[in-house]
């Protein structure tokens, strides 16, 4: 009887890990989906000047333009885009963002 318990016992724990990494199995495969159609919208939306652009700011602010591709592809969706954005265009909406961005100082007195 105590083996039947704990043949149930393993049965039980594999089924769980089984399903625990077909969860994160689906997990990644949503994300990389996730992440091909917002490249492809990306695409549409930028000129190659100004995906080269996003591109640098990728690679020295990840957290940064993944906000700025999220609100790109948010406008675009909303029709506010008449055409695509240029590197020109780009830099000026970054100078908005940018200059939003307040920088706080602690100074002591």
């Amino acid at each position: 009887m105590e083996e039947e318990e704990i043949e149930e016992l393993r049965k039980r724990k594999m089924l769980e890990l089984r399903a625990k990494l077909e969860e994160q199995q689906r997990q990644v495969e949503q994300r990389r989906q996730y992440e091909i159609q917002k490249r492809l919208a990306i695409q549409q939306i930028l000129t190659p000047e100004a995906r080269s652009r996003l591109a640098n700011i990728r690679a020295a602010k990840p957290e940064f333009a993944e906000q700025l591709e999220i609100q790109l592809i948010q406008l675009a969706q909303a029709g506010k885009l008449g055409s695509k954005i240029t590197d020109t265009q780009l830099r000026q909406i970054l100078g908005r963002l940018q200059a939003r961005k307040r920088d706080f100082r602690i100074r002591r007195v």
